[in-house]
């Protein structure tokens, strides 16, 4: 005889103040609240990870402005103490 593997699927379960829901006791309307939830749990994780990135970004912008504005700063720091 074959070695047969079993495979055992988990069921999904819901934590809900402490109390463990079933996907399988849940009616229709609450899967779909369900998924809903999970998907915006997705989305809030994509937008914090692109708002890290627009973040560092802005901050070597920012620094490469406060570099420019400071070098052309002392440029004319420098021209009008030559004129004297």
């Amino acid at each position: 005889m074959a070695n047969k593997e079993t495979v055992k699927k988990e069921e999904n379960v819901v934590l809900i103040d402490d109390v463990e829901l079933k996907e399988s006791d849940m009616t229709d309307e609450q899967k779909y609240l369900q998924q809903q939830l999970l998907d915006l749990a997705n989305k809030e994780r994509n937008l914090n990870f692109q708002l890290d990135q627009v973040r560092a970004s802005t901050s070597v912008f920012r620094n490469a402005f406060i570099s420019s504005t400071k070098k052309v700063a002392d440029e004319i720091i420098e021209e009008k103490s030559e004129e004297k």
